[in-house]
């Protein structure tokens, strides 16, 4: 499935736009300028690596599934519950990519295997396709399109009722990523999706089959339960453990991911008629630096810039595309992931003046 984008030329598969692609440099906010900076080589896919990508990460999945069926004491499932978690999450950066077009050359096998690749964090390919690549990527920091972490604004929060505010603090707080994630993403934007016609065929034949797999899953692991322990509260537990669990974890990680990637007080969100290009794709995201081993999970999705600028580059291509951008571009985001300003950021970007482009906290509801 051939997706175009904002900042994107030609088909998924192609190589880097040609240098007489140049009709639309000039235009303010075009891209253009960001892409011809790019190495060819960012392009080049490997099959090869793109196979061990996924066979590494689905035996990280499956072992660490293996071991909390066999793990009973705390001090061991905590870990391993968040070692699932970082799993799946894994497989999903995977299928994210799969859903680019951009871990192999192939549209058919993207698809075959992105599917595949979401089932453990229960996204259904399709829809993801649709919302992520089609919405989010096509009008990122966009007031009133782009739905991953929109803000809202003063009169906005006012107009909520007391549960809508109560549920407005708990998401972006410090601890309310994976809630904001499973509702307001996962839940509204995939699972109660209502796709266009041209695309619902797609979508029904993916949700099948997610609804298949996630259930024979069920089933496997609380049979496992139900023989290993005593009965049915063993096989509930079985699939809490093993199954939900990890899931909530996933849903964490992704919500902290994709919020650290758009929300922070020099990341300015931009009126419908002023946004352009230029200004979601690399004015409005980061690239972060994180530890190897959690990248190692995570797969450089959070070298998020050059993923912005062209979903075309292969995952283990976004280092070498950031440098370049960054050397072109200084005013590039850049900078070591750190706690602390994830904690600033939760404390003070709250709601957002799309008038004075700037963030508020809530106590410019009541100064207001």
């Amino acid at each position: 499935m051939t997706v175009m984008l904002p900042g994107t030329i030609g088909d998924p598969a192609d190589g880097p736009p040609a240098a007489s692609e140049t009709t639309a440099a000039d235009r303010p906010g075009s891209l253009l300028p960001v892409l011809r900076v790019i190495p060819a080589d960012c392009y080049e896919r490997s099959t090869r690596r793109s196979d061990w990508l996924v066979v590494r990460s689905v035996a990280i999945y499956l072992a660490a599934a293996a071991l909390l069926v066999m793990a009973n004491a705390w001090w061991l499932v905590l870990p391993l519950w968040i070692l699932a978690g970082l799993a799946v999450a894994g497989l999903f950066v995977l299928g994210h990519d799969a859903a680019h077009g951009a871990l192999y050359d192939d549209a058919a096998r993207n698809r075959r295997v992105g599917r595949a690749l979401m089932t453990p964090s229960l996204h259904i390919f399709e829809s993801w396709v649709i919302g992520h690549n089609r919405i989010h990527h096509g009008h990122t920091l966009r007031q009133g399109m782009d739905f991953v972490w929109h803000p809202v604004t003063v009169d906005e929060y006012r107009a909520f009722g007391r549960l809508a505010k109560l549920r407005h603090r708990l998401e972006w707080s410090m601890l309310g990523a994976g809630a904001y994630y499973m509702r307001e993403v996962w839940w509204n934007k995939m699972m109660r999706f209502t796709a266009p016609e041209r695309y619902r065929d797609r979508v029904k034949s993916d949700t099948r089959f997610l609804r298949v797999v996630a259930a024979s899953a069920v089933l496997v692991v609380g049979a496992i339960g139900w023989v290993l322990g005593d009965g049915a509260l063993s096989a509930g537990w079985m699939v809490v453990k093993v199954l939900v669990v990890p899931f909530v974890v996933f849903s964490w990680t992704i919500g902290f991911t994709v919020h650290v990637h758009h929300i922070a007080d020099d990341i300015a969100w931009w009126p419908r008629r002023s946004w352009n290009s230029f200004h979601g794709q690399v004015e409005g995201t980061t690239i972060l630096r994180i530890p190897a081993l959690a990248n190692a999970f995570l797969h450089n999705i959070f070298v998020h810039v050059p993923h912005h600028v062209d979903v075309r580059i292969p995952c283990y291509h976004l280092p070498k595309a950031a440098d370049a951008i960054r050397a072109a571009f200084p005013e590039v985001v850049d900078r070591r992931l750190r706690v602390r300003d994830y904690l600033r950021n939760t404390k003070h970007c709250k709601l957002y003046d799309f008038d004075e482009q700037r963030w508020l906290d809530y106590d410019s509801v009541r100064s207001a």
